[in-house]
C-alpha cells in the first residue's frame, strides 16, 4: 500500500478558495434542508380511521376480554382511533368526583372485575397503537328527568313561549344554557377531569355542543343581550344578528375551553364532530368553521348519516370541507347501523369509497353495528371491512402544541388624547407598564 502525501504547495494554492468552497457547501446544505422541509409539508395529513363506542357498547366495555377482542379486531382492520362515550344523558360514564360533588350519581362506571372501563380501554388500545379520544356526547343537552337538570333549574334555557324541551334523537331533552357562567364552569370541570385523570389522547365534542336556534329566551340570556345591544332579542329566532350573537358566544366558550385543555395537556387533540355546516350554524348556532379558523379544532369529523349516495356526496364535497382539509385532519362520520335500523354493506362501502376519493378520513357510528345486528353475516362484514384500509395509517397525538385564538379578540388600546397647549406636565417620568407573560 502506497501512502500519498499531499504537497504543501497544493494546500497553499487552494487556501484563497476556502471561503468560496465554504459558501457553496452552506448553500447546498440549506437547499437540501429546504427541499426536505417542503417535502414533509406536502405529506398528507394524518388519516382518521375511527369508530365510536356508545352506551350500546356497554356490555363490551365492561368485559376486559371483549375489549381485548374489539381492540385486536380494529388493529387488524387498520383502524387507528377509538372514540368512547364519557358523557351521556347528563351523567359521567366514569368515576367522576366532579359529578358526585354536584350530587349526580353515576349509573355505570365499573367493569365486571371492578375495573375503570375507560382506563382499561385506553391501556389496551395504546398497547396496540390506537389512539383513544373520549367523546363528550350529550354536550349541553340532558334529559329533563336527569339529576343535572332537576338540581340546576336556573341552568336551563328556554324557547320564546317559555317551554324548555325539544325532541331529539335521544328523546325529549332540555338544554343547558351555554352562555351561563355556572354551566360553563361545570362543563369545563368535567372536561378537564377527563383530560387530567386519564392517559387519553384528547377530547371530542359532537353536534350537541350547541344550542337549537329556538332557544336563548331565558332571563339570563335576554338580560345579557339587552345589555350588550341596547335592545330586546328579536321575536324571530332565525334573525341573522340574533343567530350570530348567540353563535359567537358559544365560539367564545369553546375558545376558552380549548385553552383550558391545552394548558394541562398541550398535545391533546381537541376534536369536533358536528353536523354539516349550513345546518350546524343556522339550526344549532354551531359555527364550527370559525372554530377551525381560530385553531379551536385539531380535527373535524362531520356527521353525514344519509342513505342516499348523491345527498351524501353533496355534503362531503363542500368548500368548508375543502378549506378544513388543508389545515387539520378531516373525516366523515358514516352510519353503520342502529339496533332498529341496520345498514347494508353495499351502502357503507359506497360511502367509504366516496370519502376516500375526496381524500378524507372516516369514523363509523358505532362499534357494535360494524358487524353485529347487521343484514349480512359476521364473516361477510369482516371481509368487506378488510378491503377499506388495506394499508395501516399510523396516527400520533404529538401534534404541534397550540391553543385557540382568544375570541372575541381583546379591544385595541384607546388612542392617547393630545394634551392642550400650555398645559403643565404632571409628571415628567415615563409610566411603568405592567409586563405580561406569554405562554
Amino acid at each position: 500500500m502506497t501512502l500519498r502525501i499531499i504537497p504543501r504547495g497544493w494546500l497553499r494554492s487552494i487556501k484563497p478558495l476556502l471561503p468560496l468552497l465554504f459558501a457553496i457547501s452552506f448553500i447546498a446544505v440549506l437547499f437540501a434542508n429546504n427541499f426536505w422541509m417542503s417535502a414533509l409539508s406536502q405529506q398528507p395529513r394524518q388519516e382518521i380511521r375511527g369508530v365510536w363506542m356508545t352506551t350500546n357498547d356497554k356490555d363490551i366495555l365492561r368485559d376486559r376480554r371483549k375489549v381485548a377482542d374489539a381492540v385486536s379486531k380494529l388493529k387488524q382492520l387498520n383502524f387507528n382511533t377509538i372514540y368512547p362515550v364519557v358523557w351521556n344523558s347528563g351523567y359521567a360514564m366514569y368515576p367522576s368526583p366532579v359529578a358526585q360533588q354536584r350530587e349526580i350519581q353515576p349509573f355505570v362506571y365499573r367493569g365486571l372485575d371492578g375495573q375503570d372501563m375507560l382506563a382499561d380501554l385506553i391501556a389496551q388500545s395504546h398497547s396496540q397503537g390506537l389512539l383513544v379520544i373520549p367523546w363528550f356526547e350529550f354536550g349541553f343537552m340532558a334529559p329533563p328527568t336527569s339529576e343535572l337538570a332537576l338540581n340546576n333549574p336556573d341552568w336551563l334555557t328556554q324557547k320564546q313561549d317559555g317551554s324548555q324541551t325539544s325532541n331529539e334523537a335521544g328523546g325529549e331533552v332540555v338544554w343547558l344554557n351555554p352562555l351561563h357562567p355556572e354551566v360553563q364552569k361545570f362543563i369545563t370541570e368535567i372536561v378537564l377531569e377527563v383530560t387530567t385523570q386519564y392517559n387519553s389522547d384528547g377530547i371530542q365534542f359532537d353536534d350537541h355542543m350547541s344550542l337549537p336556534s329556538e332557544f336563548g329566551y331565558d332571563a339570563y340570556t335576554v338580560a345579557l343581550y339587552t345589555k350588550e345591544t341596547k335592545k330586546a332579542p328579536p321575536t324571530n329566532f332565525e334573525d341573522p344578528a340574533w343567530v350570530r350573537w348567540r353563535a359567537d358566544k358559544i365560539t367564545a366558550f369553546m375558545s376558552q375551553l380549548n385553552q383550558a385543555v391545552k394548558a394541562v395537556k398541550p398535545n391533546a387533540i381537541f376534536s369536533i364532530s358536528p353536523n354539516y355546516y349550513e345546518f350546524a350554524y343556522k339550526h344549532h348556532l354551531q359555527d364550527w368553521l370559525a372554530w377551525v379558523r381560530l385553531d379551536i379544532a385539531d380535527e373535524l369529523i362531520v356527521q353525514v348519516y344519509r342513505p342516499n349516495l348523491e345527498s351524501f356526496i353533496s355534503k362531503i364535497n363542500r368548500p368548508e370541507m375543502q378549506e378544513t382539509q388543508k389545515k387539520i385532519p378531516t373525516g366523515v362520520g358514516i352510519m353503520t347501523g342502529l339496533r332498529n335500523r341496520p345498514v347494508s354493506m353495499q351502502q357503507i362501502q359506497s360511502q367509504v369509497r366516496a370519502v376516500q376519493e375526496y381524500g378524507l378520513g372516516v369514523a363509523f357510528f358505532y362499534y357494535e353495528s360494524l358487524w353485529e345486528d347487521a343484514p349480512e353475516s359476521l364473516n361477510d362484514r369482516l371481509s368487506r371491512f378488510r378491503t377499506f384500509f388495506p394499508i395501516s395509517a399510523f396516527r400520533t397525538a404529538l401534534q404541534i402544541p397550540r391553543r385557540a385564538a382568544t375570541f372575541p379578540p381583546p379591544p385595541p388600546p384607546k388612542p392617547e388624547t393630545k394634551k392642550k397647549p400650555n398645559q403643565p406636565k404632571k409628571n415628567s417620568q415615563p409610566l411603568a407598564l405592567p409586563t405580561t407573560k406569554r405562554n
